[in-house]
Order: C-alpha cells, then sequence, then structure tokens
C-alpha cells in the first residue's frame, strides 16, 4: 500500500469525526410558541366576560334558541308596537321640540327592530302574534305597557298634561321591557344564540338610557 493512500485513509475518517462533532455540538434554535388564542365569551348585562375553552365554544355554537327565546321576541313585538302607537300621539299634542325629537327616536328603533323580531320567529319556524294583538279584550299585556285606560288618558290630553303623562307612561313602558330582558337572561337555557343576547343586551342598555333622558325631561316639566 501506497503512503500516500494509507494517509487518505487516515485523514478521511477524523474528517468525518470531526465534521460529526460539530454536528452534535450544535444547539437547535428554539422555536416561538405562539399563545393560544383566548375566547371571550360576553356576559349577560351586569356581569363580567369569561375566558372559556375551545370545547365550551364548540357547544356554545351548537346552541337552539329555547321557548323562552320565542316568548320574549313575540311578546316584545306587541310591546313594541303600543309604544309606536304612544308616539303617535306627540305630533297634534304637544308643541316641545324635545318631545317630538323623542318620539321619532323610539318611533325609528322600535319600527326596525319589531322587523328584525318578525324575521327571527320567521326563520325558526315560529308563528308571527299579531302585533295588535294587545287591543283586544281581556288581552294579556306584556310588564309595562299601559291599559286602555292610561292611553285614553294620554290621547285626551294636550299641552303640558300630555307632555307629563307621555313621559310617565313611556318611562313605566320602557322599565317593563328592562323587566322582560331581566327575565330572558334569568330562563335556563335562554339568550344563548349570539343574535338574540345580542339583542336582548341593546333593548336594556338603550332603554334604560332613554328612562334617564326622559325622567331629565319630566323633572323639567315640573318646575
Amino acid at each position: 500500500m501506497s503512503t500516500n493512500f494509507s494517509l487518505r485513509l487516515v485523514v478521511l475518517p477524523v474528517i468525518v469525526l470531526a465534521a460529526a462533532c460539530r454536528t452534535a455540538g450544535v444547539e437547535p434554535t428554539p422555536q416561538a410558541v405562539e399563545p393560544a388564542p383566548q375566547i371571550i365569551q360576553p356576559g349577560a348585562p351586569g356581569q363580567a366576560s369569561r375566558t372559556i375553552g375551545a370545547a365550551e365554544a364548540t357547544d356554545l355554537s351548537k346552541v337552539q334558541h329555547t321557548p323562552a327565546d320565542v316568548q320574549f321576541m313575540s311578546g316584545m313585538i306587541g310591546h313594541h308596537q303600543q309604544a309606536i302607537e304612544m308616539v303617535a300621539l306627540i305630533a297634534d299634542r304637544t308643541s316641545v321640540p324635545g318631545m317630538k325629537l323623542l318620539g321619532q327616536r323610539i318611533q325609528v328603533s322600535q319600527e326596525d327592530e319589531i322587523k328584525m323580531m318578525q324575521e327571527w320567529l320567521q326563520k325558526r319556524g315560529q308563528p308571527l302574534p299579531d302585533p295588535h294583538a294587545h287591543h283586544q279584550h281581556g288581552a294579556t299585556l306584556m310588564p309595562g305597557m299601559l291599559t286602555q285606560e292610561e292611553m285614553a288618558a294620554l290621547a285626551a290630553a294636550t299641552g303640558a298634561a300630555f307632555d307629563r303623562l307621555f313621559l310617565q307612561g313611556m318611562i313605566k313602558h320602557h322599565g317593563g321591557a328592562v323587566s322582560m330582558v331581566r327575565d330572558l337572561f334569568a330562563s335556563p337555557g335562554a339568550a344563548q344564540e349570539s343574535d338574540i343576547f345580542a339583542f336582548a343586551s341593546d333593548v336594556e342598555s338603550d332603554q334604560r338610557m332613554e328612562i334617564d333622558r326622559m325622567a331629565a325631561m319630566l323633572k323639567e316639566l315640573q318646575k
């Protein structure tokens, strides 16, 4: 065996061994681990939101409406309709710009919400209630709704007397809507669908703000 060939046999294992040592000595760069995204479930009005896991979120995505949801939407349609009827009396019975502006705001929001609630019921195969059923003799009124006698007194009033009766009646009316939302959220399994949860939450917050606004207006009238 030649000397050059012997040297090549010796050098080759040394090179391979050195390369292996260098490879073994290199530590892998740690990969940054992205934190799992948090899933936040909003709480009911007045309650804190909470973090839920993927499994619980999957269960929530399969929730169905309940009889309490249907009852709430059906009852709120007639409730809103009476508010529209009360607002319709404003034009001929007051000269206060603030009263007219309040009436316009209530009318627009209540009409839009009635359409939304009717569509919600239709999509779920539920019967649509008669929005004017509260006019029937012996009809059961939703919380806060005015009786036929109270509506007649409101229609007969004018000027400052009308303004006072309207504000008192609508504060009572809005308070009834807030209590309907409270009852809905207290019903087991109710208001789990995202759209009805959002709607009911909006009803409560909006009606509370308008109650405060009307209470301030009523206080000004009584000075």
